[in-house]
């Protein structure tokens, strides 16, 4: 389980990640007005919970470091995983239990021009929820999981691969440097114009 503990935490922060982006862009709901105005908007995830995006990806880009990052990376991504997914479970349950009129007044505005809560609230007959605020209720507290597994496995995950590190041990040198070895040392650090080599 150990070996393959990066690659499932890296492959669910990105499922988590890429579908938290999907569900920004999908309708979470749709709003029924009532009187002259009488007819129906859809508002999308990015709308009734606005940190829904940036925060999505956030957690696509922690997928990706995740992939390579050292232990003490590791570590801090985890606990960035934890809190990135709390705020996202805070930000989310509410819209999807209680369904606010906040979540639905920038779309509702947008299309009578009438501004302020008591106000819009009149003018709602119904707000119906798609699937979509569930699935992101899953996803973030699956998001806070991985964080925590992260966290609690970082430690004993394999070390990444020696392309990623720069103090590999320098190679030894017995003849004349081509082009490529001369990349390398200055990949490792050294100069390989160096007189003293």
């Amino acid at each position: 389980m150990i070996a393959r503990a990066r690659l499932l935490a890296v492959v669910l922060t990105l499922v988590c990640g890429g579908l938290g982006v999907i569900a920004s862009t999908q309708p979470w709901f749709t709003v029924q007005l009532s009187g002259a105005a009488a007819h129906s908007l859809a508002v999308p995830g990015s709308t009734a919970v606005p940190v829904l995006a940036p925060l999505s990806l956030a957690a696509l880009a922690l997928g990706a470091a995740l992939s390579i990052a050292g232990t003490v990376l590791r570590i801090v991504f985890g606990a960035l995983e934890v809190a990135i997914g709390a705020l996202l479970l805070i930000a989310t349950w509410p819209v999807a239990v209680d369904h606010p009129v906040s979540a639905v007044a920038r779309v509702v505005t947008t299309s009578t021009g009438i501004t302020g809560d008591a106000s819009v609230a009149a003018l709602i007959a119904r707000i119906d929820a798609s699937a979509w605020p569930y699935v992101a209720l899953v996803l973030w507290v699956l998001l806070v999981l991985v964080g925590v597994f992260v966290l609690a496995t970082a430690r004993r995950w394999r070390a990444g691969g020696r392309r990623y590190r720069t103090d590999a041990a320098p190679r030894p040198s017995s003849g004349p440097l081509d082009a490529v070895d001369s990349w390398d040392d200055l990949s490792r650090g050294d100069d390989p114009t160096d007189s003293g080599r």
